[in-house]
């Protein structure tokens, strides 16, 4: 997966992207003709409809969920759905969408994935006609994303960072996808609420997170660190933008016992939030998404905007802070508890 990496916030530059993204929603709308008026309650539907759905993986907790969601959405909609796996191959990944393309579906659904990569071929498919709805992916190429506000995750996870550890110490950041959209708007965030922290500093060089071994290789990075930095106190706390990299890196501060030292993540995967339960683990919040339910908005989504329904730029499905405090009746909420 390539990274790019920008040096201005969020802010112009996002601006241009909702100004261009609105022209693309107005496009959207003449691809798929007349508007169809549907009675008050009426559920759209898929019948007799082909809908691609382009998955960059499916070998973490939230790219399943919504994967699996989002076919068994298409079936019960009555659409028929054509699914296929990039197995976190960037090359791979830009030939499965050549052939959707080719294919010509009624739309495509595209989650997650490298803007730089797939965003040439999501302009290509929408060229060709075909709607493109996304996942999680900020294009502005997609008529509609559905997404999780990556902007309050990143916001909270910071603010709960910066309180727990009494808003001074050393924080050691993965930020190895930033060309990933919700991983650079959760990492900005972090940054924004951090500068008005002049006693909180984040270690320099970052760390970067990999795929695959994702756990094996933060569990390495971390130790590696710890040595560096044996003293108790010396940091405080260690960010990712997802909770994979948080699950190595919990793992290396217990078997360090350096469990002085807290985790915060974004997913919410099972094994992470009972991690965040267990009152002797470092793990201290995880920002809990939902992915099934994204995935099943996503279609419907697609079976409103081929009923001839203007859709809006994003969805957002709501997300939960799960902390040492809240952790069960987050897990409960979500229906892991």
């Amino acid at each position: 997966m390539s990274i790019e990496k920008s040096g201005s916030r969020f802010g112009r530059r996002d601006l241009l992207k909702l100004s261009a993204a609105a022209g693309v929603a107005v496009a959207g709308a003449s691809l798929v003709g007349q508007k169809t008026v549907l009675a008050a309650g009426e559920e759209p539907s898929l019948k007799g409809k082909r809908i691609a759905i382009s998955a960059t993986g499916t070998d973490h907790f939230f790219d399943l969920q919504a994967y699996n969601a989002q076919i068994e959405e298409v079936k019960r909609l009555g659409g028929e759905p054509i699914a296929v796996d990039a197995g976190r191959n960037d090359g791979k990944l830009v030939s499965q969408l050549q052939t959707l393309i080719a294919q010509k579906p009624d739309a495509i659904v595209q989650i997650l994935g490298t803007l730089s990569v797939i965003d040439p071929w999501l302009k290509k498919a929408r060229d060709a006609g075909i709607p493109v709805l996304t996942v999680d992916v900020g294009s502005t190429n997609s008529i509609n994303n559905t997404t999780s506000d990556n902007w309050g995750i990143g916001k909270d996870l910071a603010l709960q960072l910066v309180s727990d550890i009494g808003g001074e110490g050393n924080i050691i950041v993965f930020n190895g996808f930033y060309g990933v959209t919700p991983c650079a708007i959760r990492y900005d965030q972090l940054v924004n609420v951090v500068k008005y922290f002049p006693k909180v500093k984040i270690l320099e060089p970052e760390l970067r997170d990999v795929i695959p071994n994702t756990v094996q290789d933060a569990f390495t990075q971390i130790t590696a660190i710890l040595n560096k930095y044996p003293e108790k106190g010396s940091i405080k706390a260690i960010w990712s933008a997802w909770d994979i990299p948080q699950l190595g890196a919990t793992q290396a501060l217990a078997a360090a016992g350096r469990t002085e030292i807290r985790t915060y993540g974004v997913d919410g995967s099972p094994e992470v939030l009972q991690l965040v339960a267990d009152p002797n683990s470092p793990a201290g919040a995880d920002v809990a998404q939902q992915p099934a339910e994204i995935g099943r908005t996503a279609i419907r989504n697609v079976a409103k905007l081929l009923a001839g329904e203007t859709l809006p730029r994003e969805t957002y499905v709501s997300a939960l802070l799960a902390n040492k405090t809240n952790v069960g009746e987050v897990t409960k909420k979500l229906g892991i508890g």
